[in-house]
């Protein structure tokens, strides 16, 4: 029996951000470029393999991607590292998004964003908080 990874319950807490915290902030597309960049270093200096890095830079490019389609003022990104995990907010002002998507036919225009991040990472969370919507993202090393 295969076990689903993937998470769609509301996040209880914060993180303690015991380790070390990177953040960036992004608000236009010509920002995701050093977004990916950001996120690659971060995660290579926590450990993370390199085919884990390609897979958190396309997952935190798509959930910012999104944010910069369908919400107003840009976003952040936290990244930090517990234990053997690497952990990595994406915070925004839009509405939560609903999980557990199907990816769609190969001749949709879009909506693949959200489906491809639940398929890459090892856990996907939607919460929302006085900050924002926060989509948490965990990939093991």
């Amino acid at each position: 029996m295969a076990t689903d990874r993937r998470e769609t319950h509301a996040v209880a807490e914060e993180p303690a951000f015991a380790s070390r915290t990177d953040t960036m902030t992004y608000e236009v597309a010509s920002d995701l470029r050093a977004l990916r960049a950001f996120v690659w270093d971060a995660a290579t200096a926590r450990g993370l393999s390199a085919e884990r890095v390609e897979l958190l830079v396309l997952a935190v490019s798509e959930l910012a991607t999104n944010t910069l389609q369908h919400t107003v003022g840009g976003g952040r990104v936290r990244l930090w590292a517990e234990g053997d995990q690497v952990f990595c907010d994406v915070v925004d002002q839009g509405p939560a998004r609903a999980l557990g998507r199907d990816m769609p036919a190969a001749n949709a225009v879009r909506g693949r964003g959200l489906a491809i991040v639940e398929q890459v990472c090892d856990e996907v969370t939607v919460r929302a908080a006085p900050e924002g919507t926060i989509v948490r993202i965990r990939l093991g090393r």
